[in-house]
């Protein structure tokens, strides 16, 4: 069901939405605005459109439940978060991982594509809508350029078995807005505020829908290069700070979601209040470091 196919979809089509996925979807590092010690993210800023929509058109507030937990592989979230996402009853689901998978060596996005089949056609069969997403372009990535293949082949099986099950699909891939360095936090590998709102208007496009910012996909203005020295520091930087505790964590078989729940672990109606701010309201206030972007989750695991 991707728009160039699909007539614009109807705002009040879903009442009942549940998120599944790893770190992206969790949304780090965007603070939630009413609660700074949480995230927020896409999925969230999604909810909140949705909900807006559904209330101006008379109706009640979307219910909403995110599931996604930082860290988890594609099949943890499907053995784990599908089942009960099922159980809620939705009538839309977005489930977007495989990132932690694609740059463990060995990682088969054959393999993993036909796991995600699998998990869309049961979602489909129960009659629920479901948003995929593509992963993100690591041409800039510095060394993640290693995995662009990978990235892109899982990619082109998503695109195919959402023509195959009638899904949606968010082409974070093709979002050219956030290959901009400011776009991703400290670590690299997460969006900041500014990179959530792009993918969360990018979701809403994916939908059929017209975005809350017509602007959405305009890159930032461009900016000086950054002198080699002040480059090569941060890099130095950015390893100790987070490279070395990612390799330890992985060295011990641990991931940064251990002992995690779910931050929203069960549907329940989303104000309207909670709506998604637009990529045009401000630009994160966190500053990433000088360098090409990262992949976000939905290519790189942590």
């Amino acid at each position: 069901m991707n728009p160039v196919l699909h007539p614009v979809s109807d705002p009040a089509r879903w009442s009942r939405y549940v998120a599944c996925g790893d770190s992206m979807t969790e949304g780090l590092w965007d603070p939630d605005p009413d609660n700074p010690a949480q995230v927020r993210g896409w999925a969230d800023q999604l909810a909140g459109s949705l909900s807006a929509r559904r209330v101006d058109a008379g109706l009640a507030p979307l219910e909403y439940a995110n599931l996604a937990i930082r860290g988890r592989l594609l099949e943890p979230i499907i053995a784990e978060q599908l089942p009960v996402a099922l159980d809620a009853e939705p009538d839309l689901i977005s489930l977007v991982g495989g990132g932690n998978d694609l740059l463990r060596p060995g990682s088969d996005p054959d393999r993993m594509a036909a796991i995600l089949e699998d998990a869309v056609h049961t979602i489909r069969r129960a009659g629920v809508d479901v948003l995929l997403a593509t992963g993100t372009d690591t041409r800039q990535a510095g060394v993640l350029r290693a995995i662009r293949g990978r990235v892109a082949t899982f990619n082109a099986h998503i695109w195919s078995i959402a023509r195959r099950h009638d899904a949606y699909v968010v082409d974070v891939w093709g979002l050219r807005a956030i290959q901009d360095w400011r776009m991703w936090a400290q670590d690299r590998i997460h969006l900041t505020t500014d990179g959530h709102q792009r993918v969360a208007q990018a979701a809403l496009v994916a939908l059929g829908l017209t975005p809350d910012d017509a602007a959405w996909a305009d890159p930032l203005a461009r900016l000086a290069p950054v002198p080699t020295g002040q480059r090569f520091r941060s890099d130095a930087e950015w390893f100790v700070r987070d490279v070395y505790p990612w390799a330890t964590r992985r060295l011990r078989g641990r991931s940064s979601g251990d002992a995690r729940v779910p931050k929203r672990p069960r549907v329940a109606p989303l104000p309207p209040a909670t709506s998604a701010a637009t990529p045009s309201d401000a630009v994160s206030e966190q500053v990433p470091p000088p360098e090409a972007p990262g992949p976000s989750d939905t290519t790189v695991p942590r």
